[in-house]
């Protein structure tokens, strides 16, 4: 037995006026236009789906060719659901290419009521629009679930309306789904660049791998946003990007560096940023300040500019003491892997000295998260696999 949809139970609404309706659109348009994460997006089109037709709920569907499979990750009240591609009203609707309008699900061969047996939820009225992209080609379709006014069942008017959403949201999702690809695409150039910078001096590509997983953790447990620790995630990898500039007889010497060998290794803070700094895309720039900063120093001895304090920013500051912890805790060419405690000991005593204060603090109170990344990420499990 189905749970029955109690309308009874529902506070009926009525549909907008023309003026709610502009106020609707005009409200979310704005949000959408100048959003650029994908999830955020999906969720403003499917809220605007459903407050401009009047709908309990709203699902935005999407089509996953590598799988073919339908998709949703925004579905008001339940996680994501995935259906072969085809199958259901939304797959009916989006090989078709037509809209299509159900007033009782339960009376139609094509809706899959396994969503409601398993949430208890009670599917009546349906209407699905497919969206397209800028060559005209399906990518998706709103889908929205039971009208809220009297009538109980969606219009020729909710078509028009919900079409006039997906005639734009599809545009504008097809955007940001090319800016993170963009982006992806960056980032995987920047790992890659790092690892050849270290690759140079005989590091492993797991160095900078977790270089920037402890650049992440230690962001998050000073109080940045998600989206700034993601960014110094993403731009840390490039810290030792001017060492492909390097000498080899200066990079792979075994043996301490003599003074004036020393000057031409610090040359590749100068070399890495600028390479990077006449960029524009937010993840370069970052990049550049991490390349030119990470071997300042809290009390002004380090280099290039000999920066003090807060002068260095705080990308600078936080990628010294992960690549610092990354560099002692691993076998070099002229050195074997310190040992946890007496790096500790060090960090301790350079607090205030090589390191921030309080980015040490923050330090020790996430060493077990940046220990489980280290071992995560060793360089024998790496070769193993």
């Amino acid at each position: 037995m189905h749970t029955e949809y109690e309308f009874s139970e529902v506070k009926w609404k009525e549909d907008l006026s023309p003026e709610q309706l502009l106020k609707v659109i005009f409200n979310y348009t704005a949000k959408i236009a100048n959003e650029r994460v994908l999830d955020n997006v999906l969720i403003l089109m499917a809220n605007m789906g459903r407050d401009m037709i009047v709908s309990d709920r709203c699902a935005v569907w999407l089509i996953d060719k590598a799988r073919n499979e339908l998709f949703t990750t925004v579905a008001h009240g339940v996680k994501e659901i995935r259906i072969p591609f085809g199958s259901g009203v939304v797959g009916h609707s989006i090989c078709s290419g037509e809209p299509l309008f159900i007033d009782d699900a339960y009376h139609d061969p094509r809706h899959n009521s396994e969503n409601d047996e398993r949430t208890g939820y009670r599917t009546k009225s349906i209407i699905t629009v497919p969206f397209r992209n800028n060559e005209g080609e399906i990518i998706g379709a709103y889908q929205a679930v039971n009208k809220l006014t009297p009538a109980g069942v969606f219009s020729a008017k909710d078509l028009e309306h919900l079409q006039l959403a997906a005639s734009y949201s599809g545009k504008s999702l097809e955007s940001v789904m090319l800016h993170e690809e963009i982006v992806e695409t960056q980032k995987e150039i920047i790992f890659t660049m790092g690892e050849i910078g270290e690759s140079r001096s005989k590091e492993t590509g797991n160095h900078v791998k977790r270089v920037a997983e402890y650049s992440y953790i230690l962001a998050l447990g000073l109080g940045m946003s998600e989206e700034e620790a993601a960014l110094l995630r993403t731009a840390s990898p490039m810290h030792d990007i001017g060492k492909v500039a390097i000498p080899d007889s200066v990079l792979k010497k075994p043996g301490k560096l003599t003074e004036e060998e020393f000057q031409i290794m610090k040359n590749h803070t100068q070399i890495g940023y600028n390479l990077l700094r006449n960029s524009n895309r937010q993840i370069l720039k970052t990049a550049a300040v991490v390349a030119s900063q990470h071997h300042e120093k809290w009390n002004g001895r380090g280099y290039p500019n000999g920066l003090k304090g807060e002068e260095i920013h705080i990308y600078g500051r936080i990628t010294a003491i992960a690549d610092v912890f990354d560099a002692l805790g691993s076998d070099r060419v002229y050195k074997k892997a310190w040992e946890l405690y007496r790096i500790l000991n060090l960090f301790h005593e350079e607090r205030g000295l090589h390191f921030d204060p309080r980015v040490v603090d923050v330090f020790m109170e996430q060493l077990p998260r940046i220990i489980e990344v280290r071992d995560r990420l060793s360089d024998e499990i790496s070769e193993e696999q």
